[in-house]
């Protein structure tokens, strides 16, 4: 019995073995693939992480482990250019590239309760609501899940049966309607 026991504690030994001997063989090579593909050497980094995570946990055999690696370092690349070219939700509170006087952060993050504060909230929370209510409802509901109640657009994609891309290009035209919205108000209140 302790044969038996024994025989997954060698076979995890050796896997991990076989994963520290790939990461020590590929990661150089693999880091400067990515770096070039990339702003930062943080990104990099990140990206390389992702990829070892990921090939730490294939189960399958991997014939060409250079070949994998390389195609599923270029896949993160792509989809982290694909998630910074969506507009996110702190585009939306962020203050323009104009003006920087005013933004929308500094006063939803605020730790004072001063009156003025509680007012702008107030102002931002009803004219975000009134703006939300202005869209048509598929992209309504998609800013919302997404946004703010914070689930992944897989897992929207999943309960609704619609693709990804449709469900980030519902969002994408949220945020746009919205960052006008806002933009109205902040103009307003900084030329009151």
């Amino acid at each position: 019995m302790d044969k038996a026991l024994a025989i997954p504690n060698t076979m995890t030994a050796e896997r991990n073995n076989n994963i520290t001997d790939t990461i020590k063989a590929y990661g150089k090579r693999l880091f400067g693939f990515i770096r070039k593909r990339v702003n930062s050497n943080e990104d990099a980094e990140d990206i390389l992480q992702e990829v070892f995570y990921q090939f730490a946990g294939n189960t399958t055999p991997i014939e060409q482990v250079s070949s994998w690696l390389f195609t599923v370092a270029r896949n993160k690349v792509t989809d982290s250019y694909r998630k910074q070219k969506l507009p996110l939700a702190d585009d939306v509170v962020a203050a323009s590239n104009d003006d920087d006087s005013f933004d929308w952060r500094e006063f939803l993050i605020a730790d004072d309760n001063s009156p003025e504060t509680a007012y702008i909230r107030n102002l931002f929370w009803e004219e975000l609501q009134q703006a939300l209510d202005e869209l048509p409802v598929e992209q309504k509901n998609v800013f919302i899940q997404n946004e703010l109640e914070d689930i992944p657009f897989k897992i929207i994609s999943e309960q609704t049966g619609v693709s990804v891309a449709t469900l980030i290009s519902r969002k994408r035209y949220a945020v746009l309607h919205l960052r006008e919205r806002l933009a109205n108000l902040r103009n307003e209140l900084l030329n009151y």
